[in-house]
């Protein structure tokens, strides 16, 4: 079976690695990476580089992607994204294709496949997220779909509400969560040293902008720094930077300066990949900002998460996490009130065992 797999960034790349490492290792398929988006960026750490040091055969690349990232800037990388992807459906065939999540490049890509008839899978669909336009892209790309991997039985409900259909629905839980309970962080000192780290406290922030309230992202990143800047008093920061959403540069500059006025609380990651950052992760006190991997993945690390502002709003969310307004002195009495909590040690609502193992053997099923 020829399948390819859809790759727009560092994110949905981590989330895939468990499924990818068992299609590469089975010979049922035939894989293929179809990498685009930041992969391909310099800006944003050329992640294509870890594609190819995992070992992948097969990999196109797809370059579409503006530097400008307004709101005009976004909508010309959208096209440009259709623009590259007619040609390569023309020029390209396979038994289905995975895509994941909600990415404006993902939806593009998605977008031109459909008068191809492409058959797609998409992964993680059905989820809610408020404070970012991915609600549209994400439904956009469920409705495109024929086989569907969701990661809660609300979300699967939801995307039956939105297919109008109960058949190729499954909630397998998330599959960036994988084998967890059998992760090894790497070596503590070892982790810290290669990324200059102080064996010291540390908060994981991780910001991106709000991509429906785009006119507040200058007053947002404001607050997101003035908190920081006020959390170098009982903590070192370690920041992985923001992706190419709209305005994602307003972040970086305002993160730049942080990191110029505390160089030694401050810590700037573009990308760590999937162990060293489940090993950031694992070392933390705790984690910051309004990313996915705070809501999805923290609780099986057993962290508490302040989830910032309304980029995440929707999501089902375990009890780890606690929402807090963009305001400064809000981001900097919650974690005060957070370090003093016992360790989590609930459940995290994403987790299902043998969630790559069940796509698998469901999509040999489809076929």
């Amino acid at each position: 079976m020829k399948i390819g797999v859809l790759t727009s960034s560092r994110a949905d790349y981590g989330i895939y690695l468990p499924l990818l490492l068992k299609l590469k290792a089975d010979d049922f398929f035939q894989l293929e990476i179809i990498a685009f988006g930041t992969h391909l960026s310099k800006t944003h750490g050329h992640t294509l580089s870890v594609i190819k040091r995992d070992g992948f055969d097969k990999i196109h690349q797809i370059d579409s992607l503006e530097s400008d990232d307004s709101q005009k800037g976004i909508s010309i990388s959208y096209a440009n994204t259709i623009l590259k992807f007619a040609d390569f459906w023309q020029n390209n065939s396979f038994d289905l294709v995975c895509c994941l999540g909600d990415r404006f490049e993902m939806s593009a890509a998605v977008q031109a496949s459909i008068p191809f008839g492409v058959k797609l899978a998409h992964i993680h669909g059905g989820e809610t997220t408020l404070g970012a336009i991915d609600n549209v892209y994400r439904h956009q790309i469920t409705l495109a779909s024929q086989l569907h991997f969701v990661s809660t039985l609300d979300y699967k409900k939801k995307v039956e509400e939105l297919t109008g259909t109960l058949e190729n629905i499954y909630d397998v839980g998330a599959l960036s969560l994988d084998n967890i309970p059998n992760f090894q962080p790497i070596e503590k000192m070892s982790f810290l040293e290669a990324f200059q780290i102080k064996n010291e406290d540390y908060a994981l922030v991780t910001f991106h902008p709000e991509t429906v309230a785009v006119d507040s992202n200058i007053t947002y990143a404001k607050q997101m720094i003035a908190a920081l800047a006020e959390l170098t008093k009982m903590l070192n920061i370690v920041i992985t930077m923001p992706n190419a959403d709209t305005l994602g540069s307003v972040y970086r500059k305002q993160i730049y300066q942080l990191k110029k006025t505390h160089p030694g609380k401050i810590v700037l990651v573009e990308n760590f990949g999937k162990v060293n950052y489940f090993s950031a992760m694992h070392y933390s006190k705790l984690l910051i900002g309004n990313t996915s991997s705070g809501i999805i993945e923290a609780a099986s690390f057993h962290r508490y998460v302040i989830n910032v502002g309304s980029r995440q709003k929707g999501r089902a969310k375990s009890k780890n996490v606690f929402d807090v307004s963009f305001n400064s002195k809000n981001i900097v009495d919650k974690t005060n009130a957070i370090l003093k909590l016992p360790n989590y040690t609930s459940n995290n609502v994403y987790y299902k065992t043998a969630t790559a193992d069940t796509i698998i053997k469901i999509i040999k099923q489809y076929d």
